[in-house]
């Protein structure tokens, strides 16, 4: 059965920060299961929105429509909005997904908007700086961490500089490829590796690709 993931929409959305999470949960090269997963836009309403890089993006499901039982994971991506209360309500949506056990991954500004709803004061977690988020007031900064990307139970959290690391963490939640299979695409696509590049080749050759 083909699982949804869910990718929040809105203006300022930093376009770079969850491409190669998305680009590459929708490709089923190299997957485990192939084609086991869809990516579908969620928008506060299903309203077209620009992303900082002047994309237009239209929804495929406004925000209320959307039910944790439905969904292997919400992916929130960073934006100029975080800080203000325009995405409170996506950050109310990522607390239902937590509490029902479905996975969050929020990147940039939006682990802002995580620590602002109370779903970093105690779990392991990053963001741009630390600094950052005692903007928020949470009660979470003795758990934070000075890594690219962090996961601790059903949160993933990355600063906006490792998009690969993000989408690293993400693949690995989902469970999306072999563990070797991880590696290889990790060392191509983050480290330029070109034994990465291999390794994939022959992964792709030993399931007839």
């Amino acid at each position: 059965m083909k699982k949804t993931v869910h990718v929040a929409v809105y203006d300022t959305l930093a376009d770079w920060e969850v491409g190669a999470a998305t680009a590459h949960i929708a490709n089923p090269d190299f997957q485990r299961e192939p084609g086991r997963f869809e990516v579908r836009n969620v928008g506060l309403s299903t309203e077209p929105i620009t992303t900082i890089g002047r994309m237009t993006v239209t929804p495929d499901l406004a925000l209320a429509d959307i039910d944790p039982a439905d969904s292997a994971m919400l992916i929130l991506p960073g934006a100029d909005l975080w800080e203000g209360d325009d995405l409170i309500p996506f950050a109310d949506k990522a607390r239902q997904f937590v509490e029902a056990g479905v996975p969050v991954a929020a990147i940039c500004g939006a682990t802002f908007g995580l620590a602002r709803a109370g779903l970093l004061d105690d779990r392991a977690h990053t963001s741009n700086a630390a600094e950052f988020l005692v903007y928020s007031g949470y009660s979470g900064a003795e758990h934070y961490v000075e890594a690219p990307a962090v996961t601790d139970r059903d949160v993933i959290t990355a600063d906006s500089m490792s998009p690969f690391e993000f989408a690293r963490e993400i693949f690995a939640r989902l469970d999306l490829y072999e563990p070797h299979v991880l590696d290889a695409w990790y060392r191509l696509f983050a480290q330029k590796d070109p034994a990465g590049y291999a390794a994939l080749a022959e992964y792709a050759g030993s399931q007839g690709a």
